[in-house]
């Protein structure tokens, strides 16, 4: 089976939302179990062991790099798929634009 460009472009904005915006991951289809209060509290991270500030949103950071480099590999494609890789670039927009406003609305 073969998926369009958008189809793709879509399910990588709706993963990339999904990973990063907890209020959209609670719906049922990109839900996972939360940890247990007692895993939380014994994990460590490398800032907390190296002393330094911990990126506040690494994964929202990452979904964007995602995004970016999807929608390049998109823009290099050597065929148009019906404009179907249009809609599919637009779809990396504007879900990188809205990554990128949720950086910003956390900065408040």
């Amino acid at each position: 089976m073969r998926k369009s460009f958008a189809t793709i472009g879509l399910s990588l904005a709706a993963v990339a939302a999904s990973i990063s915006i907890p209020a959209l991951a609670t719906s049922s289809a990109f839900a996972s179990p939360a940890p247990s209060p007692a895993a939380v509290t014994q994990q460590t991270t490398p800032a907390q062991t190296t002393g330094r500030r911990r990126e506040p949103h690494p994964e929202i950071r990452k979904a964007i790099d995602a995004l970016e480099r999807a929608k390049k590999d998109m823009q290099n494609a050597s065929h148009d798929f019906g404009g179907h890789r249009v809609n599919a670039i637009a779809a990396c927009d504007r879900a990188i634009e809205q990554l990128r406003l949720a950086l910003q609305y956390d900065k408040r």
